[in-house]
This record gives structure tokens, C-alpha cells and sequence, in this order.
């Protein structure tokens, strides 16, 4: 067993969605003779704006924020950063967000440099990293139609489809009951998030745990007893599989 925990890279839950997704073995005992673990308790902070950023990496488990703050000293939250989602930019040695550790938090780092060379070394990480960059950016881009054009109960439900779809691509067995999800974000970070008041976001949560949309039972303990009820609830047109 390796020690704290950590893993051999064929063995990583994120392994098939991460940027090391297309690698081969050879490719992969490349990365693991370079990569390390860094953890992060809920609450601390990974990075501020404008502080240099030695490593990038992936997130291995937990949840992070992105945040921007303006000069009048609002903060307005620009992103979440789920497991496989990447941290960091090749080429920038700063970052212009405020990443911070919603729950406790696990990143496998590179340091910058080795990691550029490797996306000149090795085409199946960087191939993997275009295709997740450009995924970001439509992401972001439907992220907006969310916050411009959609109800406060459409938010708040496209953002609990968002996390659910992604802890159902990293579930080895097909769902067939309630699908559990830990969203270590507090009312108040899930308001700044999707531009709404906090009591907003507890009225509207609420609302749809006593339709029996959702159901509540733990503090940000949520199931969702059926994945299509609740995407139905988000306002977009859904084809048929």
C-alpha cells in the first residue's frame, strides 16, 4: 500500500476522465514517477488571485471554489472544480481566481515546468487537455444562459443535475435507486454562485424537497430519488435518449 493513502495511477477513480485519460502504461508510469498528493482541509485556501502557482493538477476527491472579488470587495463565485477537473494553466505562473477547499480536498500535482514538457512529450495528455479546456469553455458558456435566462428553482436545479451527472460518470454500476450527493456548499455559497439571496436558495430548496423532488437527510446530505424528475425541473428542452 502506498503511503497516505496515495494510489498507482491505473487505480485512480478519476483515472478514465481525468487529463490522463488517454495515457498507456508507459505513459502512465511516466506521470507517476513525477506527480504528488497534496490535501487541503474544508475551508483552506489552495490559491489566491495573482499568487504564483508552482503545480498544477487535477482534483483526486472533494470539492473547490473559484472566486473573483471586485474592488469594492464583493465576491462573486465563478466555478466549481469537481473530481478530474484541472487546476492551474501551462504557460501561467499566476491564476486570476480565489480556489479554496469547500470540503476537504485532494489535487495529484505536477510542478508546472515537467508538466509543460510533458504536454510536449506526450500527445495523449495534451490531446486530453485541449479536449477538457474546451469543455470548460462550453461549460461556462451554458453556465451564463443558467444565471441570465433561468428561475431561481431552474438554478438551483441545474446545479444539483450538474454535480449528480457528474458522480453518476464516476460510478462503476449502472444507478438503479436514490443517487446520494455530498454538497459541502453552504446557502450562502451556493446564493453568491447562482445569483441569488441566501433565502432564496432555502426557500427554492425547500420548495422541492417537499415535492418530494429531492429529499434532505443530513446537513447538504441530498438524494435525489429520480435523476429525470429533477432535470426536468431545469428548464431545458431534453430529447429523449
Amino acid at each position: 500500500m502506498l503511503p497516505h493513502g496515495d494510489l498507482h495511477c491505473s487505480d485512480c477513480h478519476i483515472r478514465h476522465r481525468a487529463v490522463c485519460s488517454r495515457c498507456d502504461e508507459a505513459e502512465l508510469q511516466r506521470l507517476e514517477d513525477v506527480k504528488f498528493y497534496r490535501r487541503y482541509e474544508a475551508g483552506q485556501r489552495i490559491v489566491w488571485a495573482g499568487d504564483e502557482l508552482s503545480f498544477v493538477g487535477s482534483v483526486v476527491s472533494g470539492i473547490a471554489t473559484m472566486s473573483q472579488s471586485m474592488e469594492d470587495g464583493r465576491v462573486q463565485m465563478v466555478g466549481l472544480l469537481l473530481p478530474s477537473d484541472f487546476i492551474g494553466r501551462p504557460g501561467r505562473s499566476t491564476t486570476p481566481y480565489d480556489i479554496v477547499a469547500a470540503s476537504d480536498v485532494t489535487l495529484c500535482c505536477f510542478r508546472r515546468a515537467p508538466f509543460e514538457q510533458l504536454l510536449e512529450d506526450m500527445p495523449h495528455v495534451s490531446g486530453r487537455f485541449l479536449e477538457m479546456t474546451l469543455d470548460e469553455l462550453d461549460a461556462a458558456r451554458e453556465w451564463m444562459m443558467v444565471l441570465g435566462r433561468k428561475t431561481a428553482r431552474e438554478r438551483i436545479a441545474s446545479l444539483l443535475v450538474s454535480v449528480a451527472r457528474r458522480e453518476a460518470n464516476f460510478s462503476l454500476v449502472p444507478i438503479t435507486g436514490d443517487l446520494r450527493l455530498h454538497l459541502p456548499l453552504t446557502r450562502e455559497a451556493m446564493s453568491e454562485y447562482l445569483g441569488l439571496t441566501i433565502e432564496t436558495v432555502s426557500r427554492q430548496i425547500s420548495q422541492l424537497s417537499r415535492e418530494g423532488v429531492i429529499a434532505l437527510d443530513e446537513k447538504r446530505r441530498i438524494i435525489i430519488p429520480d435523476l429525470i424528475r429533477l432535470e426536468e425541473e431545469t428548464g431545458e428542452n431534453l430529447v429523449p435518449a
